[in-house]
């Protein structure tokens, strides 16, 4: 729970764009110091002179979040520069589908990578930086905010890679929670789960690595490509909206945020699937007729 925001430090990776990007813009309003990571050079380098333009401290770092050295290098260089932070909003994820045993070792190795090693490598470098900053001072207070998605909490089909990697940062979450309820009552957990926001995380294809860039996509992964992105163009809630209740969910000390909570009578269906030890509900059972789409769609 952070109840005063200004004069703090929040890193925030996926900043160049959507959640991150957004978040960084309430930050900078609320006088936070920002460092800013993103993959996408163009995009940072815009977010960067954005928010400085708005009177924030930035340090904005390109940094691959599935590389162990690229994120020890960045925490080295938050410490040195701010400190420990307070706010640390592990956001950065790609999204890409299919069948599930269409996806390749390099579209496991790229998914897990970013979406969850990202997050993994965000708790494990910054979480003791801010318990030693908490053991100092008794004032101090920080939060880590994963961002997974509601595809954590269910199991839609033609998702299977990213349902796994989401699955995991709830996992992950939840277990940082509890760990860091054993230890102080200084530093905080939250995680995020939103449904379809336009964000442009529909368009990851263009941060693929080049080793996947030249590998075909298959039938089942065009189709996924193309319904998540009708998806979320159509979605009614923005980035900005999530954003704003992220920083309230930090300050409430409020563990799940979810951008949809009408989505979770999907996730009752679920848990009730699993304590009544019944197969997994239709996921089209209330819109059969996208379930009959979609099969036809993959018959060919």
């Amino acid at each position: 729970m952070i109840d005063q925001f200004a004069g703090k430090t929040a890193v925030l990776t996926g900043a160049g764009s959507g959640f991150g990007l957004e978040c960084a813009r309430v930050g900078a309003r609320l006088g936070m110091n920002l460092v800013l990571v993103d993959v996408q050079q163009d995009a940072l380098d815009a977010a960067a002179a954005e928010l400085a333009a708005n009177g924030a401290a930035v340090l904005a770092r390109r940094v691959d979040v599935a590389s162990a050295a690229q994120m020890e290098q960045l925490a080295q260089e938050v410490r040195e520069r701010f400190g420990a932070p307070h706010l640390v909003f592990n956001n950065a994820g790609v999204g890409a589908g299919g069948l599930v045993w269409e996806n390749s070792v390099r579209d496991w190795e790229w998914v897990l990578g970013v979406n969850l090693m990202g997050v993994v490598h965000g708790v494990r470098l910054f979480t003791p930086m801010m318990l030693a900053a908490a053991r100092q001072d008794p004032a101090w207070r920080g939060h880590i905010v994963n961002t997974a998605s509601m595809a954590g909490l269910l199991a839609p089909p033609n998702m299977g890679v990213y349902n796994v990697s989401k699955h995991a940062v709830v996992a992950l979450s939840e277990t940082l929670y509890q760990d860091l309820s054993l230890v102080t009552t200084q530093v905080g957990a939250s995680v995020l789960c939103p449904y379809f926001v336009p964000t442009g995380i529909d368009q990851s294809e263009r941060n693929r690595p080049q080793a996947l860039a030249e590998e075909a996509p298959t039938r089942s992964q065009c189709i996924n490509q193309a319904t998540v992105a009708h998806a979320v163009a159509g979605g009614k809630v923005s980035a900005a909206e999530v954003a704003q209740l992220v920083f309230d969910g930090v300050a409430a000390g409020r563990f799940y945020l979810f951008s949809h909570p009408q989505a979770l009578g999907a996730v009752r269906t679920r848990m009730e699937d699993v304590l009544q030890r019944r197969n997994p509900t239709d996921a089209f059972a209330e819109r059969p007729e996208l379930g009959a789409q979609l099969r036809a769609a993959l018959a060919g």
